[in-house]
């Protein structure tokens, strides 16, 4: 019987689409996989994540090696507005509340840097949560599997009581490899389906963050 669901943010929970990000800013697949190359999928962005830069440290970082390759301006273009991307993903909320009025424990578990994790805290459905870890407080990303146990001894859960959602294959496989139940996220048809394989059975009222939160049965 499941007790626990945690969620990835970027993908999941935010929207988080940096190919087509770059796409819509430079439509030229040789300049988006250059630039990609250069922020998003990056050592740098990993330190980030990983907390070991500060946003200033790894935009310098970004920028110094965009301008070996003649990429300033759109490196620093990606700096100036990447977050754009960040928007609630309002269908994944809208479920997130069913499932806490349904009396499921809520977590979080996510690669994320420092400043952008503290922007996410103001965003409404961050109150439904009962925890997380986010990979910059302890230094390690996902899919490293202490990242993962870090969590769950944190919160006390157990590993097949619990269900991991992630966009990225490896982390879901690491969760798997773990004891626990992973679930590729796609789009909110096919997670909804996804969670009734589990077993996991909607209500069919819906509610605000904070009636879900106000109403939702103690853990």
């Amino acid at each position: 019987m499941y007790r626990n669901i945690i969620f990835d943010f970027g993908g999941v929970v935010l929207e988080w689409n940096p190919r087509d990000f770059l796409m819509d800013y430079f439509l030229n697949k040789r300049t988006e996989d250059i630039v990609y190359d250069l922020t998003f999928g990056s050592t740098v962005w990993q330190e980030l994540d990983r907390g070991a830069l500060t946003r200033a440290e790894g935009n310098r970082a970004m920028l110094k090696e965009a301008a070996r390759c003649g990429r300033t301006f759109e490196v620093q273009t990606v700096i100036d507005a990447w977050e754009d991307m960040l928007r609630t993903n309002r269908a994944t909320v809208k479920t997130m509340c069913r499932l806490k009025l349904a009396g499921y424990r809520l977590y979080y578990l996510s690669n994320i840097a420092a400043d952008t994790f503290a922007h996410i805290q103001e965003r409404d459905f961050f109150p439904i949560f009962d925890g997380g870890v986010a990979s910059f407080e302890i230094g390690v990303n996902k899919p490293d599997t202490r990242i993962y146990r870090t969590l769950m001894q944190r919160y006390g859960l157990a590993y097949d009581e619990t269900i991991f959602i992630d966009d990225n294959k490896l982390n879901t496989q690491a969760a798997y490899n773990l004891g626990m139940t992973g679930i590729l996220y796609k789009n909110p048809k096919s997670f909804t389906r996804a969670l009734e394989t589990c077993g996991v059975h909607l209500p069919r009222k819906s509610a605000t963050v904070a009636q879900a939160t106000a109403n939702a049965p103690k853990p």
